[in-house]
Formats: C-alpha cells, sequence, structure tokens
C-alpha cells in the first residue's frame, strides 16, 4: 500500500473512542488507551507516515484523521455499540471486567461467565465511514 492510499484510506475513516463518563481520570485514560492500541493493531492503515524532525530524527507515525475521546453514560454504551455494528463499523468494545483484574487469564474468563447483551462496558471505540461513526455518537460531547 502506497502512502497515498494510505493517507487517502485513513481519510476516508472515521475513529472515535467514547469512554463511560462517570469513571475517574486515570480509568477512563486506561479506557481510552486500551481501546486506542487495539485500534492500531487492527487498523495499521490508521497510522501515518513517521515524523521526521528539523534534526533528521524519526519518530513513530501517529494518526492523521485524529482520534475524538467522547464520554456517555454506562449504559449509552452498549446502545452505541449496537447502532454503529448495526451501520457496519468496526467496533472494539472495552468491558468493565477488565478494569477489575491485572490478570489477563481472569478478565476472559470473568466476560465468558456474561451473555453479550448483560455486558457493560467502560468504553468502545468506532472505526468506520464518517456518516456511520458521526450518527453513531451525535450529541455526544467531549471527555472532560
Amino acid at each position: 500500500m502506497t502512502s497515498e492510499t494510505t493517507e487517502t484510506s485513513a481519510r476516508a475513516q472515521r475513529c472515535v473512542i467514547v469512554v463511560d463518563r462517570a469513571l475517574p481520570a486515570g480509568k477512563a485514560a486506561n479506557a481510552a488507551a486500551v481501546l486506542a492500541l487495539t485500534i492500531g493493531q487492527r487498523h495499521p492503515a490508521l497510522v501515518g507516515e513517521p515524523l521526521v524532525d528539523a534534526s533528521g530524527v524519526a519518530h513513530p507515525g501517529l494518526i492523521p484523521v485524529g482520534i475524538a475521546v467522547l464520554a456517555a453514560s454506562q449504559d449509552e454504551l452498549a446502545t452505541i455499540r449496537g447502532k454503529a455494528l448495526a451501520a457496519d463499523c468496526d467496533v472494539v468494545a472495552f468491558p468493565e471486567q477488565g478494569q477489575q483484574t491485572t490478570d489477563y487469564a481472569a478478565f476472559r474468563d470473568a466476560v465468558a461467565t456474561v451473555a453479550t447483551d448483560a455486558l457493560r462496558y467502560v468504553g468502545v471505540a468506532l472505526i468506520g465511514d464518517r456518516k456511520p461513526v458521526s450518527k453513531a455518537v451525535a450529541n455526544l460531547g467531549l471527555l472532560k
């Protein structure tokens, strides 16, 4: 994939992270970071070309389209997830069990005991065409 193709592909996409507004700042930052890491893995085309400073030192590329970090209630997160999935967006969801342990195996085991429609989320990320992503997060404000 050429640089131009990568940039065009990234511009055609919108990437949004929505975090539970009731989380304390540290847990909200953790939720956004966990979701962003998975976005980068799933959508490498969203990572821009390396940044080269005036000294010629290259720095890793960052996302050229930006990532809005919005806030919603925990109840709204599941609804947003459902709307985005129905609109054929890629969705990365972070179940609340992930912030209840530092043991990934325990996290997986805890999620395995909860049906999909009963999962509660601390955050969700939406990646897709601008219109459906924007529609799924309409009227949400930035995380403060």
